[in-house]
């Protein structure tokens, strides 16, 4: 459990860092923004504490709002992708599948993984835009930097699940 602790901080650390220092700085065609600290909570597995997802969650929009001076608008939307994913990862887990079941690309394949991360990323972005523009008066632009934003986010999140060792193969449940 406390080695479990120490990754999940060191990942915390790492997708920090990595978005307030280079990805903020990032965007492309004036709409697409990586948002790649979206990654740390689709990795919590299966049968994890809703509390401490939640926790985790809120603590990591906390530090990216501060760097980041979007007052509350990341906290909100990964607070809000951290109350949905345990419920949404029950579609994809197999019924024999072990209790504490990390949904990777590895484990889940190309094709579930991608229907279990995008529309988490699509619906995280959705969110955040809405609430970092706060009206509908441009919705245009709102809607193009979510959608563009989704794209970007979900091929890095595929870059790094692909680099952390997943196959584009058959799943090995």
């Amino acid at each position: 459990m406390a080695i479990d602790a120490l990754k999940r901080l060191a990942l915390f650390i790492i997708l920090c860092l990595a978005q307030v220092l280079v990805l903020n700085r990032m965007h492309l065609f004036g709409y697409a923004t990586p948002l790649l600290y979206i990654y740390f909570v689709l990795l919590f597995p299966r049968n994890y504490p809703k509390w401490a997802l939640l926790l985790w969650c809120f603590s990591l929009g906390l530090v990216n709002d501060t760097f980041s001076n979007t007052p509350g608008v990341a906290c909100a939307s990964l607070t809000l992708i951290a109350a949905i994913q345990p419920y949404y990862l029950e579609f994809f887990v197999p019924r024999d599948a072990i209790e504490n079941f990390e949904p990777t690309l590895r484990s889940l394949g190309f094709g579930k993984y991608t229907l279990y991360s995008m529309p988490l990323v699509l619906l995280y972005c959705l969110v955040f835009f809405a609430l970092e523009a706060f009206n509908f008066f441009n919705w245009e632009q709102w809607l193009l930097s979510a959608v563009a934003s989704t794209a970007l986010t979900a091929v890095l999140i595929w870059v790094f699940e692909y680099a952390k060792g997943g196959k584009l193969a058959e799943p090995q449940i």
